[in-house]
């Protein structure tokens, strides 16, 4: 059972989806129940029509749909209605993307950042060395000098 809320959030995203599943006349057959299925498999929120041709009603529809496959009726506004189910693939793969993003360290500006100093050090360790060298170098003629 989903809550108020839930199904708010769920009602306003279906607000932009399509409508990707049709009942014609012949009303909630195993084919419609067989496509709603896998449309919820692949997309955890469905909208489906119901044609005038069909002699029931949205709602009716809805709740047989529900039934049927053990999905949440969201909404029914005229011919339309919403369905939801939670789908596995979806929330394992929700999960994998997670995981990954953490492991990534997910803000780029501080990663950005980041590499700016790493860069900037490795800078100024070059030129520490470079100066480094150059006064061992002259030091070395200096003696060399005097001894001559």
């Amino acid at each position: 059972m989903i809550t108020s809320k839930q199904r708010a959030d769920l009602r306003s995203q279906a607000n932009t989806l399509e409508t990707t599943l049709m009942v014609g006349k012949g009303g909630v057959t195993e084919s419609v129940i067989a496509e709603a299925m896998t449309q919820m498999e692949a997309r955890e929120l469905v909208k489906g029509r119901v044609l005038e041709a069909a002699l029931l009603s949205a709602r009716e529809v809805c709740d047989a749909i529900c039934e049927a496959t053990g999905c949440e009726g969201i909404q029914c506004v005229g011919s339309k209605f919403v369905i939801y189910k939670r789908s596995e693939k979806k929330a394992q793969e929700a999960a994998r993307l997670a995981r990954e993003l953490k492991k990534k360290k997910a803000n780029p500006v501080r990663r950005g950042a980041q590499e700016r100093r790493r860069k900037a050090k490795e800078e100024r360790e070059k030129r520490n060395e470079y100066f480094r060298q150059s006064a061992i170098s002259a030091a070395i003629e200096k003696r060399r000098s005097q001894q001559d």
